[in-house]
């Protein structure tokens, strides 16, 4: 690995980028696809090398993605090989993940001066490495509930992705593209950026900033201002839930009227839904963390983790001890 503060200098932009696609089984083909493929691009529709890659293994000679499609190791973390950039991919439930010489691997290369990146769960490792602490930084909107509890000091957004100096993050999925798009344009500039995105029929290339999620209306399938502001106030107050009634003041409407809304356009009450939104993050965090059940219990509003249990099997089928060894 070379040393490199992110940034070509004269010399070094008559020759290829060097990027490393860390592939931890079980990763997101989509993620990692969106990555690669706008490197390809480029060097086609330039007609010169602008970027050279290796996929990087932990172990092995194949690394099997979570579709089951597997890719060809280049080198292993031992033999990786000089590099400008290295981006994560990873999937599933990064807090499993616990492999201290892939960590150490990443801590070398970051004393390198190579780029770290991550996409999907990729995010996830580079904080378990310690190695996003004072950068801004994004993952998949299914892992923040996970990432928050176990690295509550780091600045997390709900963006597509951040470019934070020689850290870049992405939620994952095709919003890899619009970071790539990112990217090319600070190595080679917006008309080569421009000529990728058009290719891969982006009509409209996102900014990093935009949200991952659809609109609350989209997501929650109702329109009524009141209940969407409702809902969303919900789901900001998992842990601390709020009584109907206060539900209700805060929206400036009565109870009556709020449970009607929640009666005609979901079909349920106020606190059915609460109690599904509740059990939903508690899924969410027994899959992808290591939280005992009575932390989860108290992060999603339970005071007694046999409430929780008998709630939770009532919702699932499943107890909350079966599901965490099911995963």
């Amino acid at each position: 690995m070379t040393k490199n503060d992110g940034k070509l200098s004269k010399s070094d932009k008559s020759r290829p980028r060097r990027i490393g696609f860390l592939l931890i089984p079980g990763f997101a083909l989509m993620s990692y696809a969106s990555a690669l493929e706008p490197l390809r691009a480029a060097n086609v529709l330039t007609g010169r090398s602008l970027y050279r890659w290796r996929h990087i293994a932990i172990g092995g000679s194949e690394i099997a993605a979570s579709n089951g499609v597997r890719i060809q190791a280049d080198a292993g973390i031992a033999d990786a090989g000089r590099l400008d950039a290295l981006i994560v991919c990873a999937g599933g439930n990064p807090q499993s993940f616990d492999h201290e010489p892939t960590f150490a691997f990443l801590r070398k290369a970051a004393r390198h001066g190579v780029r770290l990146g991550g996409v999907s769960a990729g995010p996830y490792l580079l904080a378990k490495a310690g190695l996003l602490d004072g950068y801004r930084c994004t993952v998949h909107w299914e892992h923040i509930p996970a990432f928050t509890e176990t690295f509550p000091f780091l600045r997390l957004s709900h963006s597509l992705f951040e470019i934070d100096r020689d850290r870049f993050t992405c939620a994952g999925g095709i919003a890899a593209l619009d970071m790539m798009h990112a990217l090319i344009r600070i190595d080679h500039g917006a008309a080569v950026a421009a000529a990728v995105s058009d290719w891969f029929l982006q009509t409209e290339v996102r900014r990093g900033e935009v949200a991952q999620r659809l609109s609350p209306t989209e997501r929650f399938g109702v329109h009524h201002p009141k209940l969407v502001e409702t809902l969303l106030r919900m789901e900001k107050h998992v842990e601390t839930p709020l009584p109907p009634a206060a539900l209700a003041a805060r929206a400036g409407v009565s109870l009556r009227q709020l449970e009607r809304l929640f009666a005609s356009q979901l079909a349920t009450t106020i606190q059915r839904r609460y109690m599904q939104m509740r059990l939903e993050r508690a899924r969410l965090l027994l899959r992808q963390t290591t939280m005992s059940a009575g932390e989860i219990a108290l992060a999603t509003g339970f005071a007694a983790p046999m409430h929780f249990s008998r709630c939770y099997s009532r919702e699932f089928g499943i107890a909350p001890s079966r599901e965490r060894r099911q995963v």
